[in-house]
């Protein structure tokens, strides 16, 4: 994912802390009316107006996340501010909070005084406390360092180039324009991150963008089954956050009766019974006429409608619905049917897969597929894969896919090798643009440290955001093995390769599965238009 923002955290003075704010004046692009400058600490408000000449500044507490996550859509540059003279708790909590939207770190510390020992304990006690925050240090400014080039050359060997963090050194202990650029390399600075530095994708950032991306885009989602709790439960929470107009479907009184016994309020829904819909006769007719040649006749026709998973699918087919999502009480194969008999695959797309965004506590990756077919040819492995990507890159993940084998590279043999090697060159075939690799081990494609010993010259060993399995089995039991042994959140199955959204939801989902799965076809849906 790339970056247009940066976070300001350390134990510097609030004169320090600021002070480095017009000096980045070109990664901000002169902080035009585009740029935002959020404050951590209210009480500076004032003082970062007056850094910040021509930015929105704002003011932010326990709704950081969400103000940062509406104004980053629109701003060009986000700068936050946190706290200063932080002391160890104060840098740990700005820090978490910029790992939250993934906004890399500028740390800013006053070593004046120090010789380079003292700053080696300084920089290692920050860095202790960065660590389990999950944030990405960008860079460190040193103020009141007044060392040899030979003893900064030694500094940025042991914390800049091995953590590809630079220090910066200023000998004063406030920047001035002309100190800053004396000792910041802008330019350097400039291409990283205003063009974009490659962060893993912070897994809180991604659910509150995917709603934000959803509430923007403003679909109709159609959900099938209208009379189970979870999914009421959902479509309050849906309705509340205005992720979507819904669409619930099954006994309207049934749905009324449910909801008052639950206490929910689900009046921004629209209610419908496919059986004594107004549509349903003309629905009926549509059916019959798309699978007539199939042996279906008009009374076929007429009873298959009245499931309303079916009824939702055709909702979708004929434009009254923009996505329909089913199977918190249906089967995987009962929600997908209708979708291959009459919405059908795109053009260029022979098989219909299905992929899950997975939410870890640094990073989403997309695993597929994991719920559809189980035991694709290579042809399809590979078709799969690029679908994969594409869903993958929909949602802001910088797809770089892992071809998923018990061999990395040439280390094992046999035919189940042999058939990801077939898909992985075909997959380079229908998209060349795609970075992959294979045949990988998960361990080869997940952990750089493995990928070093494995796969040193791959460009995708231990650093795969979309992982693609040989068969069902591999790829069920990974997501779920990883779910629940890594307490990640798993979203999905998302369906590919469909000409309109419809999505599966597995029988066991919460209802914060059912909210991101609404949201995720939501987003798809305006994608397809």
């Amino acid at each position: 994912m790339k970056s247009n923002s940066l976070t300001l955290v350390g134990n510097a003075s609030q004169k320090a802390l600021l002070s480095v704010i017009p000096g980045f004046s070109t990664l901000a692009k002169n902080y035009d009316k585009k740029t935002v400058a959020l404050a951590l600490d209210g009480a500076v408000k004032g003082e970062i107006e007056k850094a910040c000449k021509n930015a929105t500044v704002l003011s932010v507490s326990d709704d950081f996340e969400k103000i940062y996550t509406e104004n980053k859509t629109d701003a060009n540059f986000v700068v936050t501010v946190g706290h200063a003279n932080a002391d160890q708790a104060t840098l740990a909590s700005d820090a978490k909070a910029a790992a939250k939207v993934q906004s890399p770190i500028l740390l800013l510390l006053d070593v004046k005084g120090k010789n380079v020992a003292g700053i080696e304990e300084c920089m290692n006690k920050s860095l202790q406390t960065l660590a389990p925050c999950g944030a990405y240090l960008f860079a460190s400014i040193l103020f009141g360092a007044t060392l040899t080039k030979a003893e900064e050359e030694t500094l940025n060997d042991k914390f800049g180039k091995k953590n590809e963090s630079p220090l910066y050194f200023i000998a004063d202990e406030v920047a001035t324009e002309e100190s800053f650029a004396r000792a910041v390399n802008t330019v350097k600075l400039g291409t990283r991150l205003c063009a974009g530095s490659e962060l893993p994708m912070a897994p809180g950032l991604f659910e509150l963008e995917l709603a934000f991306r959803a509430q923007q885009a403003k679909q109709k989602i159609v959900l099938a089954e209208g009379e189970e709790e979870r999914i009421l439960r959902a479509t309050e929470i849906l309705l509340q956050r205005q992720v979507a107009e819904i669409v619930l479907l099954g006994n309207v009184d049934a749905i009324k009766k449910k909801a008052a016994e639950l206490k929910l309020c689900i009046d921004g829904a629209e209610l419908i019974d496919p059986a004594t819909s107004p549509k349903f006769e003309e629905y009926a007719n549509t059916y019959y006429e798309l699978r007539k040649k199939k042996g279906v006749t008009e009374e076929d026709a007429k009873k298959t409608m009245r499931d309303a998973t079916v009824y939702g699918t055709m909702m979708v087919k004929k434009g009254d619905a923009d996505g329909m999502v089913s199977g918190a009480i249906n089967t995987t194969a009962h929600t997908i049917r209708p979708a291959l008999q009459f919405v059908k695959t795109k053009p260029g797309f022979s098989v219909v897969s299905s992929c899950f965004l997975m939410c870890l506590a640094d990073r989403v990756l997309a695993f597929g597929d994991c719920a559809v077919n189980p035991n694709p040819t290579a042809e399809q492995i590979a078709e799969i894969a690029v679908s994969t990507a594409q869903t993958a890159m929909a949602f802001g993940i910088e797809p770089r896919v892992a071809m998923i084998s018990y061999s990395s590279g040439n280390s094992g043999k046999g035919p189940d090798v042999d058939l990801v090697i077939e898909a992985t060159k075909l997959a380079k075939e229908k998209d060349p643009s795609l970075l992959i690799d294979g045949p990988l081990q998960y361990d080869a494609a997940f952990d750089p440290t493995v990928a070093k010993t494995k796969m040193p010259n791959s460009p995708v060993a231990g650093r795969a955001t979309v992982f693609i399995f040989p068969n069902l089995t591999t790829g069920n039991t990974t997501y779920k093995a990883v779910q629940r042994a890594c307490d990640a959140i798993a979203i999905g199955p998302v369906l590919q390769g469909l000409n309109k959204p419809v999505n599966d939801l597995s029988r066991g989902c919460l209802v914060p599965d059912i909210v991101n799965t609404v949201a995720i076809t939501a987003v798809q849906a305006a994608i397809e238009k």
